[in-house]
């Protein structure tokens, strides 16, 4: 999932202030927007851990567009963490799906040509979570 993140430094200040918006308190200070960009990865892991081992649901990321019009503040700096939810999603299951050849073979095409699916089911899941999200933003 692509999670928005708010960069912010104070005038005079040499910190960072790096903060997901998406995941109420998961926010970081560092000396430099790169410390702040490796331990917010860091701080969204941990936080989402918890979030799984409560049984809770991951946060849907919403759009930086949104956001800025969301914030009245001009100063921050966007980015966007890309981060594999999978792990925290909770357990395996299983399950047969039919699916015409074809789009077997894309599918498998597609695993074959980005190694971040892994396999088959990984792509399966990442199109189940990015339809998923797009049904909760509209």
């Amino acid at each position: 999932m692509k999670y928005p993140v708010a960069i912010k430094q104070q005038i005079g200040e040499t910190k960072v202030t790096i903060s997901v918006p998406d995941l109420p308190g998961c926010q970081e200070v560092a000396e430099s927007i790169e410390i702040a960009l490796v331990r917010i990865n860091e701080a969204i892991a941990s936080h989402l851990t918890i979030l799984a081992e409560y049984g809770e649901s991951i946060p849907t990321a919403q759009s930086i567009d949104k956001h800025i019009q969301q914030s009245h503040d001009r100063s921050i700096i966007w980015a966007i963490i890309d981060l594999d939810i999978t792990p925290y999603l909770g357990r395996s299951h299983k399950i047969n799906v039919t699916l015409p050849e074809l789009l077997i073979k894309q599918i498998d095409d597609q695993v074959s040509k980005q190694p971040s699916y892994k396999t088959r089911s990984g792509f399966i899941a990442k199109a189940c979570l990015s339809e998923l999200a797009d049904l909760v933003k509209s």
